[in-house]
């Protein structure tokens, strides 16, 4: 499988996340705080067509649509997955190559890879009536599309969990799926907020690190403060153990981790950097943390948290699960 930004290309995705200040359709309550309230999106303007749309995408653009989309093309991971789980799956007519999930997105014809930058003509001869971006994609492909007279939406960087549910609703409306989008998000939400009633109620916080990339074990890249894997992992009842970092992601050294000595390790890089918890365990100097002694070590699939769609929250009750097992039998 593939990330929305798999290797060094996931970690110059995540960079320029931590830049990035997007606005949002809509901006609901977290739903670590307030599970019940619903994300809703702008109510489409009258274009004189029962079923016309008008929303801004995060990119502050007007979008308008004189009916829902059949004819879409996604250019993210996350766009993709969101089409296949409301239903929509049969009006995907192009994917990127790193659209790989779930595996009916393989039979749909790939437009190639966005980086770095998009094939416009193979987009344009296949005809879509709406083009899903994200928030990653590069502004001047956005432009250049659109200045080929395509409609395009360009999701959020979805920093946090309400940013999902906003995109998920805005995609709904597009695709003429609404009702679907709807209980979509309603029954994600219920789900986050099952697991943070559980971690709530935890006696204690485990120092949990990260790892996005451990080619360099000396100093792997790891989440810092304010970024989506954080809240993943404060929503699953852990405590990042890259909270003191500069940058929402960064390298930390080995001499600060180990002075951080978190019990919890959560291999990210398992996906494509191939790390294991054996190779961890005899990387020099990592003896004196307490996960790698005590063996704690769990590879993990990155894509669960790099693609902000729907499986974000399987993704976070599995976190869950590795951290706090006693709460989840």
């Amino acid at each position: 499988m593939r990330s929305e930004r798999p290797g060094l290309r996931r970690l110059a995705g995540l960079l320029f996340v931590a830049a990035a200040v997007v606005p949002c359709a809509c901006t609901p309550k977290d739903p670590a705080h307030d599970s019940k309230e619903a994300c809703t999106v702008p109510a489409p303007a009258d274009l004189g067509r029962e079923q016309a749309i008008v929303l801004t995408d995060s990119l502050g653009r007007v979008v308008r649509l004189t009916r829902p989309a059949r004819r879409i093309i996604s250019l993210a991971p996350s766009n993709t997955e969101t089409l296949f789980q409301l239903g929509a799956g049969a009006q995907l007519a192009g994917r990127d190559d790193f659209s790989d999930f779930p595996t009916e997105a393989l039979r749909v014809p790939s437009i190639g890879s966005t980086h770095p930058k998009v094939n416009a003509e193979v987009i344009v001869a296949l005809e879509p009536d709406l083009v899903l971006a994200a928030g990653t994609t590069n502004h001047d492909d956005v432009r250049s599309l659109s200045g080929l007279g395509l409609t395009v939406y360009v999701t959020s960087v979805a920093a946090r969990l309400k940013d999902i549910w906003s995109d998920m609703l805005a995609v709904a409306r597009l695709v003429g799926r609404v009702s679907e989008g709807e209980s979509l998000v309603a029954e994600l939400r219920e789900r986050v907020a099952r697991v943070v009633e559980k971690t709530s109620a935890a006696r204690a916080r485990p120092c949990v690190f990260y790892e996005i990339d451990g080619t360099e074990s000396s100093k792997p890249w790891t989440a810092g403060p304010g970024s989506f894997i954080a809240q993943m992992i404060e929503l699953a009842g852990g405590r990042n153990a890259g909270g003191g970092g500069r940058d929402r992601y960064f390298q930390v050294s080995l001499e600060e981790l180990v002075a951080v000595d978190p019990v919890i390790i959560i291999l990210g890089s398992a996906t494509y950097g191939g790390q294991t918890p054996a190779i961890v365990k005899a990387r020099p100097g990592w003896q004196g943390i307490a996960a790698v002694r005590s063996g704690a070590i769990y590879p993990f699939d990155d894509n669960l948290v790099a693609r902000p769609g729907p499986r974000v929250v399987l993704g976070l009750e599995t976190l869950a699960r590795l951290i706090h097992p006693e709460l989840f039998p």
